[in-house]
């Protein structure tokens, strides 16, 4: 019995052999727990670190300043002001049909030269050539009538001298000669409004010849077309869809009209020598002089037009190209004309990334990376011997989070 008891409080008893060595064991697996806490969050923060600027680029636009790679004189030195406006020329015609019709003969096309008198082209003459033989054969219609009614007059004036004959005579009641006076009367009035006939049906012809003369229209000046001229078969004229036909400028009257700051005025003055370079030709120059300030100023842009003209040829010169005017201290010599401009980048604009210079162009909304080889120091920035062409944006002053690709915007938009 006491075996037996024994016994069953052996099998009530607890192992304690599994517990890896108690308490201690239990404070072993905690510190392991924390080790991996903080392996994952350095993991993940090392992840955070390394997207965050990639996220931000991906969806987050970086607000930068953007400047340009500009073509710049060498008479950079003697600039008092610089400009920008376009080439206009100052004798321009409008040539226009001044009766409508459609166009029977054309003679030119755009871009040919014309002298005053040239022959540019012709309207259809059916109608007007109509008009003209309907009036000349109500002229000679009229004309009829008034040699039919002098024939009668004179026939009635020989009765009537016969009649007063007969009346004096007492042979013939006096009512007789007063009838045929009475006639005579009324047929004269006949032969005057006949006369009046003709000569309106004269003015008639007169005004139908006019009108063909306006169907052949010629050049008023010499110039050169410089808009597309009107196809066969095409209605023109007053009143019509296309009351102006031919546009002809005086290329020998090309200047440049710019915009200068009322606040800058004090800087231009009449005949002042000027440089003009256009965007269609940026490694040329022109030499140029101020033609003209105007009078008036513009009171919603508080500026002043100023015409320069040019000095130098203008042949491949055209209206409406670019053009930025340098207004300078004294003119250029012929040494100054022969050098070159050179491509010149901001100072600003130039980082060094790894040890390269380079650039960040704006395409769109996004910037690209590219490398530069710099000249020497020029104005406020660097010759540029290699890299992006004149007129190119560039990041001005980029930050040293920027990086190639990256989403910006420029700074003041939306």
């Amino acid at each position: 019995m006491a075996d037996q008891l024994s016994s069953d409080l052996a099998s009530l008893r607890i192992d304690r052999s599994d517990t890896g060595g108690g308490p201690q064991q239990g404070r072993g697996g905690a510190l392991k727990a924390l080790v991996w806490v903080a392996v994952v969050g350095a993991v993940g923060f090392g992840v955070y670190s390394v997207a965050k600027p990639k996220l931000e680029a991906e969806f987050f636009k970086t607000e930068v300043d953007v400047t340009e790679i500009s073509m710049v004189s060498p008479a950079q030195a003697s600039i008092e002001l610089s400009s920008t406006g376009y080439v206009v020329p100052q004798i321009v015609s409008l040539v226009g049909a001044k009766i409508p019709g459609r166009v029977a003969k054309i003679a030119v096309k755009e871009g040919d030269r014309v002298k005053a008198g040239d022959f540019l082209m012709e309207l259809d003459s059916a109608d007007y050539q109509a008009q003209k033989r309907a009036a000349e054969t109500r002229v000679a219609a009229a004309r009829a009538r008034v040699q039919s009614a002098k024939a009668s007059v004179a026939e009635i004036e020989v009765q009537l001298e016969r009649e007063k004959r007969l009346v004096a005579e007492n042979v013939s009641p006096k009512a007789n000669a007063e009838n045929l006076a009475a006639r005579v009367a009324a047929l004269q009035a006949a032969v005057a409004a006949a006369e009046a006939e003709v000569t309106a049906a004269v003015a008639e012809v007169r005004q139908a010849d006019v009108n063909l003369g306006y169907l052949t229209i010629t050049a008023p000046i010499t110039g050169e077309i410089v808009s597309k001229p009107p196809q066969l078969g095409e209605l023109v004229g007053a009143l019509t869809l296309t009351p102006l036909t031919i546009e002809i400028a005086d290329m020998s009257t090309l200047t440049v009209e710019t915009d200068v700051p009322e606040s800058r005025l004090e800087l231009v003055k009449a005949k002042a020598p000027c440089e003009i370079s256009l965007d269609a030709f940026p490694s040329k120059r022109f030499r140029g002089e101020v033609l003209e300030v105007s009078p008036k100023i513009n009171r919603q842009k508080a500026t002043v037009k100023v015409k320069v003209t040019f000095v130098d040829s203008t042949e491949g010169v055209l209206p409406e190209m670019a053009a930025r005017v340098s207004f300078l201290q004294k003119a250029l010599d012929a040494d100054a004309m022969k050098e070159a401009p050179k491509l010149v980048v901001p100072a600003g604009a130039v980082v060094d990334r790894g040890g390269a210079k380079l650039v960040y162009v704006v395409e769109s909304d996004h910037v690209k990376a590219v490398p530069v080889t710099l000249g020497p120091p020029f104005g406020g920035g660097f010759e540029l011997v290699s890299g992006p062409s004149a007129g190119t944006h560039v990041v001005k002053d980029p930050p040293p989070t920027l990086g190639d690709g990256q989403k910006i915007k420029e700074r003041g938009q939306g």
